[in-house]
């Protein structure tokens, strides 16, 4: 425990970012280095590294905990690990870099990121990663379409951040250091952290709101990194959240964050990479929902459930919070699950999300039951607007 909120994956925070001096040296030493070009997922990689988001990890995988991670879901060291952080090159280019020397990490401006020291270069099998991380071997997945694009050689080894990349939602950016602050000047312990890529509807609120009866505060902590193309963009997300808390939310009780990293859609895998995230974030409890980080139908309903049976509590550290599908029931005239409702399907409030996207585009409100009209306001003023 640290200021009696969880400890850290690992112990302690690893800030990978450079300091004022630091970051000098390592502009000046990066101009006879190698340079590296990095895409938006690495980017983000990069931020969390550099806050600690992604502790014990220092940075990008070398060989041992890449095979870990990739084949039992641990580091190296025994610590739980489940989704790959890596960086790609071409066989070319790997080519003329050595084990042990510095290379520059750019963005496609050439602008300087970081400076990593490579510990170790290695080619590795992307139908194995697939079907382990993703459960699949279909390039239809988007996280198989990542793998099997990137470049065919891994360069592994520890960063010194120097610049972060534009920093939206600036207001809601918390660094794992100041969430912990946050939440130790509220007299919080018990936090329970909650994962979305979407707008929070009536179900999603439920889980929350129940989840928040038994710990001090809600970390409402949705990813604003790469999504799929088709997701609601985050800005958008944002505003849903905002008047959601400030209509609905006991404001002492919940803080809105953003986790920057990209989603990678693994379903299982990846409800415990963001619970270990959330856990250097300073949560004690995670929630995970139905079909958590799920894309298409790769993954059964409640997968990401049995996955936590497989890790040792006491290395995973973070206490998972699950439930089941939530929805309203008219017969109960309330919220409730198949855990506590006793009704059939035919008395409840279920729209797909299709649906619910006809009703939206075509500036018709969803059933209150469903969402809430502040967050269907905003969606639908959002469809409205023309595509740029």
């Amino acid at each position: 425990m640290i200021n009696g909120l969880i400890a850290p994956h690992g112990g302690e925070l690893i800030i990978n970012m450079a300091g004022e001096s630091e970051r000098a040296e390592l502009h000046e030493r990066a101009r006879s280095l190698a340079q590296v070009e990095v895409g938006s997922r690495q980017l983000a990689d990069l931020e969390m590294l550099a806050i600690g988001a992604y502790s014990p990890i220092g940075g990008f995988m070398n060989k041992a905990d890449y095979l870990g991670s990739v084949n039992d879901m641990h580091l190296s060291n025994g610590l739980p690990w489940s989704v790959p952080i890596t960086l790609s090159t071409t066989s070319e280019q790997a080519a003329t870099l050595k084990e042990g020397s510095q290379i520059a990490l750019v963005n496609a401006q050439g602008t300087l990121q970081a400076v990593m020291t490579i510990e170790s270069k290695f080619g590795y099998d992307k139908q194995l990663e697939a079907s382990r991380v993703y459960r699949t071997t279909d390039e239809a997945h988007p996280g198989v379409k990542v793998v099997y694009e990137q470049g065919d050689v891994l360069l592994g080894g520890p960063v010194r951040v120097v610049a972060l990349q534009q920093q939206a939602f600036a207001k809601y950016r918390f660094t794992p250091t100041q969430s912990r602050q946050a939440f130790a000047e509220r007299g919080w312990k018990r936090v329970v952290g909650f994962q979305t890529r979407n707008p929070v509807h009536r179900a999603h609120e439920y889980i929350q709101k129940c989840a928040l009866e038994t710990v001090d505060g809600l970390y409402l902590h949705p990813l604003v990194g790469d999504t799929k193309g088709d997701d609601i963009p985050a800005d958008v997300r944002m505003q849903c959240y905002e008047v959601l808390l400030e209509n609905y939310y006991p404001a002492d009780r919940v803080i809105l964050g953003v986790l920057p990293a990209a989603m990678r859609y693994a379903g299982p895998r990846e409800a415990i990479f963001h619970a270990l995230m959330r856990k250097n974030y300073g949560c004690s409890h995670f929630i995970v929902g139905r079909d958590h980080a799920g894309v298409g139908n790769y993954y059964g309903t409640y997968d990401a459930h049995y996955i936590f049976a497989e890790f040792d509590p006491a290395k995973l550290g973070i206490t998972p919070m699950f439930f089941d599908h939530t929805f309203f029931c008219r017969a109960c005239d309330s919220m409730a699950s198949s855990k506590t409702c006793p009704h059939n399907s035919d008395h409840h409030v279920a729209l797909s999300g299709t649906k619910v996207r006809q009703m939206l585009q075509v500036g018709e409100m969803p059933p209150r039951e469903f969402s809430r009209p502040e967050v269907a306001s905003v969606l639908i003023e959002a469809m409205r607007q023309p595509v740029a």
